[in-house]
This record gives structure tokens, sequence and C-alpha cells, in this order.
């Protein structure tokens, strides 16, 4: 694997990471609270972005009007059985989630979310550099490269690696604050 492939790998986590952040429930409904939901309709698990509009009329509400009204009732029960820990409601064809404010101990639970979040993320962060070191004693046994150039990657690598898991905590940081502030 060379710099520049862990470089992607590093920053496709980091990516997924700040994905998830942003699906985190505040006090202030939007679109990506549900993007990760995935609704069992037409024979296979889709996520709701796929067969419905989401819109956000008011600061506490999240519509979702399904483009075929024979699937309201499988949206319904994703997000019943999803972590939101909502209740919807159907509104003929369409289905209104109505946020409850956040108390004390929902914003606690929030943040241990996020940094388990961030935990996943820096565990796949050491495995990329793991697998990015293992790669390069490979070549330098195989003697594709000399051991200045070995030496030199590992040092790249880690420095990629050290930057990805500062940009991970800065966002975690970033997104406690506002867990705990807004």
């Amino acid at each position: 694997m060379t710099i520049t492939e862990t470089q992607q790998k590093l920053n496709q986590t980091v990516e997924v990471l700040s994905k998830e952040l942003r699906g985190l429930r505040l006090g202030r409904a939007n679109a990506e609270m549900v993007d990760h939901i995935r609704v069992e309709a037409y024979g296979s698990s889709m996520p709701i972005s796929q067969i419905a509009t989401i819109q956000t009329p008011s600061h506490d509400q999240i519509l979702i009007q399904p483009w075929d009204g024979s699937v309201v009732s499988a949206i319904e029960k994703a997000i019943r059985i999803s972590d939101l820990n909502v209740n919807p409601s159907v509104d003929g064809t369409m289905i209104r989630i109505t946020l409850p404010a956040l108390t004390a101990e929902r914003r606690q639970e929030l943040v241990k979310i996020a940094n388990k979040q961030a935990e996943e993320a820096r565990i796949a962060l050491r495995n990329v550099r793991e697998e990015a070191m293992d790669d390069l004693e490979r070549a330098f046994k195989a003697k594709e490269i000399s051991e200045d150039d070995k030496f030199r990657a590992r040092e790249a690598a880690q420095k990629a690696v050290d930057e990805a898991n500062a940009t991970i905590k800065e966002m975690v940081d970033k997104k406690e604050k506002e867990i705990l502030n807004d």
C-alpha cells in the first residue's frame, strides 16, 4: 500500500465519522438524522432518502413524504426500531417525527455515542496503519524498497495517522460542545 493509498483510506475513515456525527440528534431537526435508517422496501434494504423526500418544516420536526404510498408503514417501522428513540406519526401519506427537547441525561448519552463512534474510527485508523506497515515490511524483505525508503515511508504513514487522529479529536470535541451547549 502506497502512502497515497494509506492517506485515502485515512480520509475515508474520517469522512465516515463525520457523517455519523452529523447524524447525531441535537436540539434541532435535520434530514441527516434519518439518512442512516434503512427501510425494507421493494425486496431490498435501502436508505429512506432513496424512497422519500425528507424535509424539516420546523426546528423540532422532520417530515418524510414517500414517493410511493405503499412504503409508508415500512418507513414508520424502520424509524420505530432505529436508534433515534422517537415515535413517528403517520399523517395520510406522510410521516411526521416530532423531536422532544433534549434532557441532560440524553445529552450525556449522545456524548457517549459520539465518543464510541470516534473510538471505532481510531481503531480503523490503527488497522490502516498496521496494513501499511506490513506492506512496507513485505516490500523491504522482497528487496523492492531500500531500508531508508522503508523508514521514510513509515514516518510519513505515522504522520498521516497522527493528523487523522487529531482531526477526529477535533471533530468529537466540537460535537461534544455542540451537544452539551445546544
